[in-house]
């Protein structure tokens, strides 16, 4: 048993040395497959449990593909150009003015679609915001990244984490304003401060002070159109305590379907273009915390926090707040969330260390570049358009920003109590 667990334990830590690093500059997702197949392989755990772990992430799976497809497909028919123009133009010539628009657009996309939904959708739409004010796309791009996880604890439904942790016992809408409205707006502000005085120097300029806004189109309304609807679908749906995944991809589908036979166009090239490794990834990731469950470590967390809750809740809220918010940048934010779900429910402390450990979920990831789903996607997104991230680079940046954030929105939620 211990060689067994000692195994399963450097499969882990070389999966997470891979993700991080990613040595001979091979995809994250590769690393993290490789870890299961080693799982399975070495006889750690039967296939029946492996499947059942890759099960675990059906909903997410669902979810990602149904964004990757509106995302796409609202990129191909000129959206987010459209989108572009109009922010270019409300900026007036300012870099500071530009940041703050994009900022906003992005805190609203996260809280009514998802911080996923954000790294997808908003992350092309500033490519061509910069292309069209003729100035280096980086540092807005730093933005679709960061609100993307400032920002989704606003809603239930603005990470897909927060549903993995609360599973069914996710809070009616007012009781989660009650609880996160502070503690977001907080977070959200805090960010947008730490992140704009951080690259002051590089948005200090001039940009194009109005550019052509070209129409939008048929094909083009039909996105936006589709990525309202799914909004409200994806409040609805939540409020009903019922999965988001399947919702989102029913949406995905027929928008694409719905334009592409308008136009008459082959599926292959919206195809070919979607960042489908991102899938495999999250498999992967939910085959190693399985593995690490079976390990004990559940059951020590578990008691770790029991025994902290009994001595000083609030001081524990703030801790495992805070070790979350690590372990969501070692192994990323949804096995995090599902491994601090587990513990909850082995030892269900009072309520106000469990929101505290989903801040820590959400705004955790903000240090580093994979610690969320959203910020890989991000990154594929912008590894698309021809440029590129490195991980010392986004923990520079995530070192100014997180913690000032964490401190904040932790704090708010135990003077709520």
């Amino acid at each position: 048993m211990l060689s067994s667990n000692l195994t399963i334990w450097a499969i882990a830590a070389a999966v997470t040395a891979g993700v991080l690093i990613r040595p001979f500059r091979l995809p994250e997702a590769i690393w993290a497959v490789l870890g299961a197949a080693l799982i399975f392989l070495l006889g750690l755990m039967p296939l029946r449990e492996v499947m059942a772990a890759i099960a675990k992430g059906n909903d997410v799976y669902l979810f990602l593909i149904g964004m990757m497809l509106l995302s796409e497909t609202a990129r191909r028919e000129g959206l987010f150009d459209w989108v572009a123009s109009h922010a270019v133009n409300l900026a007036g010539g300012s870099q500071l003015r530009l940041f703050a628009l994009i900022y906003a657009i992005g805190a609203v996309i996260t809280t009514f679609l998802s911080n996923d939904a954000t790294a997808v959708v908003l992350t092309p739409a500033v490519f061509a915001a910069a292309r069209k004010a003729r100035t280096p796309a980086l540092p807005y791009l730093f933005i679709c990244a960061f609100i993307a996880n400032a920002a989704s604890f606003v809603l239930p439904i603005s990470n897909p984490a927060n549903l993995v942790m609360y599973g069914e016992h996710v809070p009616a809408l007012l009781p989660w304003i009650k609880s996160f409205g502070l503690p977001s707006l907080l977070a959200i502000g805090s960010t947008y401060a730490c992140l704009r005085f951080a690259l002051r120097r590089e948005i200090a300029g001039r940009c194009e002070p109005r550019v052509d806004v070209s129409p939008l189109h048929a094909g083009g309304m039909t996105a936006l159109g589709a990525l309202v609807v799914t909004a409200i679908v994806l409040m609805t749906v939540s409020a009903q305590g019922i999965d988001l995944g399947l919702p989102t991809c029913i949406m995905g589908l027929l928008t694409t379907a719905a334009v592409l036979l308008r136009d008459r166009a082959n599926p292959w090239p919206v195809v070919k273009d979607i960042s489908w490794s991102v899938l495999p990834l999250v498999a992967g990731l939910f085959v190693v915390v399985e593995a690490l469950h079976r390990t004990g470590v559940i059951d020590t967390l578990a008691g770790w926090l029991a025994s902290g809750v009994q001595a000083h809740a609030l001081a524990t809220a703030a801790a495992a707040s805070a070790a979350v918010a690590l372990g969501s940048n070692v192994v990323n934010n949804l096995p995090a969330g599902l491994v601090a779900s587990t513990v909850l429910h082995q030892a269900p402390p009072p309520q106000v260390v469990v929101d505290a450990m989903l801040i820590g979920v959400d705004l955790g990831p903000n240090l580093s570049i994979t610690g969320s789903l959203a910020t890989i996607l991000w990154l594929s997104a912008i590894r698309r358009e021809g440029d590129d991230v490195s991980f010392t680079r986004f923990l520079r940046l995530g070192i100014w920003v997180m913690p000032p954030a964490l401190i904040l929105a932790v704090g708010a939620r135990l003077m709520i109590g």
